[in-house]
């Protein structure tokens, strides 16, 4: 398995199920040594030479921070989907461990309140957070849908007719609407970041940044 020298850190993943495994197998192609842990033999079996090491073991004993501590992974990652109690209590091992940086999957609002004060890092909800872009996609007007924290979102549009055939500084998107086009991309052509006179076509897909409403009023121009 070949090394990133970018990607130096090993990384403990707790739990194969289909999170831990995606996450697992894409760190470990960007490069990242990944130590796996799986309490399923016949699961932990199958990704032998697929990620750097297995390790058949069960993080919810106390028994595990030994393991851990002589791992030393700086990053740790729970994907334990099965149980919130064995979830919470491999994560308590992992902070009692003094894993610098530890991220979890939470099942439910009360599951990542509880992560989050008995010192997780970096908290997922991987359910809620696909249903909530889930919700913007489906009337068809964004393409794609990121939002962050901060009320600020990322999405791919079709042009609005408004813009086609018009240079962006014509169109004046920023202006009119206070988000800003960040790129395009037309079939068979690679992105291009956009400039004032980049000039958009019917056929260019938009990379929009800007306020999650905005973006969405803008998308929703005909």
């Amino acid at each position: 398995m070949g090394r990133n020298r970018l990607f130096d850190d090993d990384v403990l993943v707790i739990g194969l199920g289909r999170f831990g495994s995606a996450v697992a197998l894409e760190l470990t192609r960007l490069g990242h040594r990944v130590i796996a842990v799986e309490r399923d033999s016949s699961i932990a079996e199958s990704y032998v030479n697929k990620v750097a090491k297995i390790v058949h073991a069960d993080m919810a004993h106390a028994s595990a921070l030994d393991m851990i501590r002589d791992a030393g992974p700086k990053i740790a990652i729970v994907g334990i989907g099965s149980s919130v109690e064995s979830s919470v209590l491999a994560c308590a091992n992992l902070v009692d461990a003094g894993v610098p940086a530890i991220w979890a999957k939470a099942l439910s609002p009360e599951h990542k309140r509880i992560l989050e004060r008995i010192g997780v890092h970096h908290v997922i909800s991987p359910e809620a957070d696909s249903g909530r872009r889930v919700a913007h996609l489906v009337n068809g007007k964004l393409l794609d849908y990121i939002e962050f924290d901060d009320g600020f979102a990322i999405v791919k549009i079709k042009p609005p007719a408004e813009t086609i055939g018009f240079t962006l500084e014509q169109s004046q998107v920023r202006r009119k609407y206070g988000v800003t086009v960040v790129g395009v991309k037309a079939p068979g052509e690679d992105f291009t970041y956009a400039v004032p006179q980049t000039k958009i076509s019917a056929h260019h897909m938009l990379i929009v940044s800007g306020p999650t409403e905005l973006c969405e009023r803008f998308a929703a121009r005909p």
